[in-house]
């Protein structure tokens, strides 16, 4: 058993395969110690990209110091210049460029890099009379005009004074304080800040929370449906496989009946019709089980086939040991890594499975637990992968899916090359 162990830990593929999925379950069983909070509790409202977030009312209310950073003010002007308005620039040089020629917009874009040049070639060309007398092609009315005078003084007006007032209480008791450009908070002293790395998904839950929760829940799903497949499987293929006859034969057909129906469509078809109701974890678990087992079962038939002959099996039927015992102590220890392997690679399937099911909207109940499919199915519903762009609602949860699928094929592999001699160097 030792050699065993020591063989298996030495194959570099299973080595690695463990190590990223221990990883995965240290970090589903540890996370909640540190971060007791509902998977399911809404923080906000819509998608939020990851980052730290700090009440602004809390922020107000502590003790601010001065701080002076030299690229204080280039910073603020590139956050108070959004890309339409850097666009509205140059489309305005552009215009002016047409009509007088003296505009020079090499190497000039929306960029952050290029926006100190875009700010220097405006503030050297815009002329509020000008415009106004010119009338220049895409800013000849009166609100068009006005557009660019504000835009003006957002530029110009970034670096002058900076500051602002801010008042507390109401009535009376109002105390108004000035908060000027240099006055710094530090996040550990303000009352109220989260950070959140994966930021929040539609319903505005904290996606690292919820992702790892539904981690968990979706091994619990694939540990659950993998032991019910391989019970099932392994039990029809030693019956079907040492007694045969017509046992053999009614095993078998019951099998092929579930192979000529694929087994996702099987699937979806009872899934569906047990009702959303009725559809928690635990059923989810053992309907994917229950429709997964033909090829584990066919797999360890034809193992059983060649072995059913061997001496050793021989010697136990003339000593007259139980089916029981013959099929527990001479013939399963000699597929126990086969069964090992298949157990691996059926909780990877389950996983997979449940979240196809989910992303066709049959997944377990929403207000009990998250799964990854259920998460990769709200991604989908509330448009995270097209119109709010939010990758943190749905990437995670892909890379969380195709670790747990790599570590667990890996773990296959390695112990297929230990227990195989015909992959062995």
């Amino acid at each position: 058993m030792k050699s065993t162990l020591r063989n298996v830990f030495h194959s570099p593929r299973f080595l690695v395969g463990f190590i990223i999925f221990s990883i995965i379950l240290l970090t589903v069983l540890i996370y909640p110690y540190f971060i007791p909070r509902d998977p399911l509790q809404s923080l906000g409202k819509g998608f939020l990209s990851p980052g730290t977030y700090v009440s602004v009312y809390d922020a107000n209310n502590t003790d601010p110091y001065r701080v002076e950073l030299p690229e204080a003010d280039a910073k603020r002007l590139e956050a108070s210049l959004p890309a339409s308005d850097r666009v509205t620039m140059i489309e305005f040089l552009t215009a002016k460029n047409e009509a007088k020629g003296d505009v020079d917009l090499t190497g000039i874009d929306v960029s952050d890099e290029n926006l100190d040049a875009l700010i220097e070639l405006w503030r050297s060309n815009y002329d509020e009379q000008d415009v106004r007398k010119s009338k220049y092609p895409g800013f000849s009315t009166m609100a068009q005009r006005n557009g660019l005078k504000r835009l003006d003084r957002k530029i110009n007006g970034s670096s002058a004074g900076l500051v602002m007032t801010v008042t507390r209480g109401e009535g009376e008791d109002a105390v108004t304080t000035t908060v000027n450009g240099s006055d710094y908070v530090k996040v550990s002293e303000v009352s109220n800040a989260i950070t959140l790395p994966l930021g929040t998904d539609n319903f505005g839950r904290d996606t690292l929370t919820e992702l790892v929760k539904a981690t968990g829940v979706s091994l619990i799903i694939g540990l659950i449906a993998g032991t019910v497949a391989t019970l099932l499987g392994l039990t029809v293929g030693l019956l079907a496989g040492y007694v045969g006859g017509w046992l053999d034969d009614t095993l078998m057909f019951i099998a092929n009946l579930f192979t000529v129906i694929p087994g996702f469509v099987l699937l979806i078809l009872i899934y569906f019709s047990i009702g959303q109701a009725a559809r928690g974890i635990t059923t989810c678990a053992l309907v994917i089980g229950c429709t997964s087992w033909v090829w584990t079962a066919r797999s360890v038939r034809s193992q059983v086939i060649s072995l059913r002959n061997r001496d050793h099996v021989n010697l136990s039927k003339l000593s007259g040991h139980s089916l029981f015992r013959i099929i527990t102590t001479d013939i399963l220890p000699y597929i126990a890594s086969y069964v090992v392997m298949a157990f691996i690679l059926q909780v990877s399937s389950g996983i997979l499975a449940e979240a196809q099911l989910s992303l066709l909207g049959l997944g377990p109940r929403t207000t009990e637990l998250p799964t990854l499919g259920l998460m990769m199915n709200w991604a989908k519903l509330f448009g995270a992968y097209t119109s709010s762009n939010a990758w943190w609602a749905y990437f995670p949860v892909i890379l969380v899916i195709a670790l747990i699928s790599f570590s667990l094929n890996l773990m296959n592999t390695g112990l297929d090359q230990v227990f195989n001699p015909t992959l062995r160097d």
